[in-house]
Order: C-alpha cells, then structure tokens, then sequence
C-alpha cells in the first residue's frame, strides 16, 4: 500500500509518500513546493493544486492523510490554510484517493510518543524509523512523512492498543511477543 501525506501550508507544502510492504514501511518520495509570500493565494493554490496532482500521478498512492487545520491568533493564517487544504483534498478526491485527517498533537504523538514534541524532535524521529540518512530534510518534508505514517499505523491499529505501564499489567516487552505482526520491521 503506498500513502501520501501533505502539510499543507501556504508558502511550503510539505509531501511525503511511504509505502508499506509486508509490515515494513519504506520511503518512496519526499519534497515541498516553496511559494513567495508576495505570490496571490490564487496562484499559490493552483502551484499546489498541479504539485499534488502530479505527485499523485507520479505515485500512485491508494490513500492520502493530511494535517487538519489549527486555530492560531492569525485569523487569516487559518483561512489561508483553509484554503490550501481544499487545494490538497481536491486533487486527492479527483484522482480517486481515501482521504484522511489527522490533528497536529496526533500525528506528533503516533511518531514520538508526545503530542507536544517540536519540529525538530519529529524530524529525527522520522529518520530513525525510516532508516533515512539525509542530514537535512525540510521540516514540512519530515512532517508530510509523519503524517502519512500516522494514518498507516491509524488504518492498522498500531498505535491504538492500550499499553499500561510499569504496574505491571502490560508493557511494551509483553505488547511485542503477543504481537509481533504490528512491529515494523526493516
């Protein structure tokens, strides 16, 4: 199964697609679009519209997953990312795509463990499970990775079994030998 995940923001929106095979998650494309703030949001939103569209056709995922909106101070932050996101499930609905969505603290919290964890912290966790080599990788790059990752260990119910800690009635050594089919392996 290939998934493309989409940060959508209204000067870089960040694409990552991952394909999953027998259980073991591989890297296929990562990129951003880069747009000027001086550009009109019209123009930006066809620039984004035409790059999903064409990495969706470059691709072939099944499934697209992106980030949903957050309430910020800036109002018309919001609107624009409003916008951007309409661009995005647009092109994913008129190529045929499964679109799901995904908080910013859930995606943060399936790939760290932390729904509060920085940018910078998403990133090196997401070249830790994806074995990736790359020093640098755009922050909206890693986060489109993270947010795909999030709706394939979503879909598989990886991240939703019940752990209980250190009082003894799970943990995550017991989780692993009773279900070894949900770990990733490499």
């Amino acid at each position: 199964m290939r998934i493309i995940g989409i940060d959508p923001g209204s000067v870089i929106t960040g694409i990552g697609v991952i394909e999953i095979i027998n259980g073991s998650v591989k890297v296929i494309d990562y990129d951003a679009v880069k747009m000027s703030s001086k550009e009109s949001i019209p123009s930006r939103l066809k620039k984004i519209y035409d790059f999903c569209t064409a990495k969706i056709k470059k691709y072939k995922p099944e499934e697209m997953s992106v980030e949903t909106a957050f309430f910020g101070k800036n109002i018309q932050s919001t609107l624009k990312l409003g916008q951007v996101r309409g661009a995005v499930i647009v092109s994913a609905l008129n190529s045929g795509l499964v679109v799901s969505e995904y908080s910013p603290r859930e995606i943060k919290k399936s790939v760290t463990g932390n729904g509060a964890s920085s940018k910078n912290n998403v990133q090196n966790y997401i070249k830790k499970i994806l074995s990736m080599k790359e020093d640098r990788i755009l922050n909206d790059s890693s986060d489109a990775l993270a947010i795909a990752l999030c709706h394939y260990y979503n879909s598989t119910n990886i991240m939703q079994v019940s752990l209980k800690t250190a009082r003894g009635k799970n943990n995550w050594k017991d989780f692993v030998e009773k279900h070894p089919e949900k770990i990733l392996r490499r």
